[in-house]
């Protein structure tokens, strides 16, 4: 069993698939961050995220580890992944990585979550399950907002609300796999929702369409 997650930043898809991973026994990956850890190579390096040559040879040289760095949650990370994304050679790159742990990891355990921008449309295209989570975006802005404040960085709301617009933005615009729900996709949307009715909406989707031996 493949379960495919994609949505915007701050929409809950993580919180989600992290919840569904445990609950089925799944393996779970969070696609997030290894553009994150790329946007961060290139940032420590000195490049520029949008820059084709800095960012493909941050992504051929990626080493797993790297996405155990806490920097990967910086709002920085986050900006700087949301412009390495948008490179064709980036994405090519850590394609197949993403594919073999698809591929892969239903063997040693029950099935695998993936959660990203272009799941159910790219990299997991045949997953049994796919679903787009999403959220109004001054919603997100209020969640990401509290992400930020929890951890005592202090960030102003207008300016996380105007980050969030932008990449929405430039996620959606890109050439190579933008933004968008599978055609075959279930929408939740959670702007009204908390973790837990969110969890037990995509866990009733996900048993439905699971049929273990």
């Amino acid at each position: 069993m493949i379960v495919a997650i994609d949505g915007p930043a701050a929409s809950g898809k993580g919180t989600l698939a992290r919840r569904l991973a445990a609950h089925f026994n799944f393996a779970y990956l969070d696609t997030g961050l290894l553009y994150r850890a790329v946007g961060q190579a290139v940032l420590d390096a000195g490049g520029d995220p949008a820059n084709a040559d800095d960012a493909e040879a941050a992504a051929r040289a990626m080493n797993p580890e790297a996405l155990d760095d806490d920097r990967l949650r910086s709002d920085a990370a986050g900006n700087a992944a949301s412009q390495v994304a948008a490179i064709e050679g980036v994405r090519d790159a850590l394609l197949d990585f993403q594919r073999v742990f698809a591929r892969l990891h239903p063997h040693e355990r029950d099935g695998a979550v993936l959660d990203g921008r272009d799941i159910g449309t790219v990299v997991c295209p045949d997953a049994h399950v796919k679903l787009f989570v999403t959220a109004d975006v001054e919603e997100r802005a209020r969640r990401r907002a509290a992400e930020f404040a929890a951890r005592g960085a202090a960030v102003e709301f207008d300016q996380v609300l105007t980050d969030l617009k932008v990449r929405d933005a430039r996620d959606a615009a890109r050439a190579q796999a933008p933004l968008k729900p599978a055609a075959d996709a279930h929408l939740l949307d959670t702007t009204d929702l908390d973790i837990e009715a969110a969890f037990e909406q995509a866990r009733d989707i996900v048993d439905a369409a699971w049929s273990p031996d």
